[in-house]
């Protein structure tokens, strides 16, 4: 029903602690890493999804203000909270993971505000297809994670697509083509 993917770096902690991070390499921590997705559902209420399993690595570098994530999601982890909705999301009407086992993003930039990542360009993979994409970033931090005794990078980025550019186009116009995406993202740095 909707389609999302996505991507992008880094996370907020109410423990956060200011980092003076260096270009640095960052493996994607799946335990708090998720991509999201809204949709109207045939005009009624908005259902919501998410994709459980998300692995990748950011290389980011604050000074110079660059940054490049190469992110994948398992389509088959999606998880509405309904067994058959999820079996439905899974078949060819939608994400068709048989033919599509994997949903990637590229970034092809970082944009800064300040020395916080304000947004990151890319280009989504889905159901073969390759489109650009830009999250913008709600927030953004880096902290030192005490109990791991290492430096974490993350936070919340979204996008707003049209999944038909993508091919999925099972149930339109009754089912909406707009899409909303929230990525969650924290990282580790190795």
């Amino acid at each position: 029903m909707s389609k999302l993917l996505a991507v992008t770096l880094l996370g907020l902690s109410a423990y956060a602690i200011p980092v003076h991070a260096q270009s640095a390499t960052y493996e994607v921590e799946p335990d708090h890493s998720f991509v999201t997705f809204e949709v109207v559902h045939n005009g009624t209420s908005t259902t919501r999804g998410r994709f459980d399993t998300i692995t990748g690595t950011v290389a980011f570098d604050p000074v110079a203000k660059k940054g490049q994530a190469a992110i994948q999601i398992d389509p088959a982890s999606i998880n509405t909270g309904s067994k058959g909705f999820d079996e439905h999301l899974r078949n060819q009407d939608f994400f068709n993971v048989a033919a599509f086992p994997e949903v990637t993003f590229q970034s092809s930039a970082f944009a800064f505000e300040g020395d916080k990542v304000s947004s990151v360009s890319g280009t989504l993979t889905l159901l073969g297809v390759q489109k650009p994409v830009v999250l913008t970033a709600n927030h953004f931090n880096c902290y030192t994670n005490k109990r791991i005794q290492k430096d974490v990078c993350g936070g919340d980025f979204e996008a707003t697509i049209k999944r038909s550019e993508w091919g999925m186009n099972f149930g339109l116009p009754g089912i909406p083509d707009t899409v909303r995406m929230v990525v969650q993202i924290e990282a580790i740095k190795q």
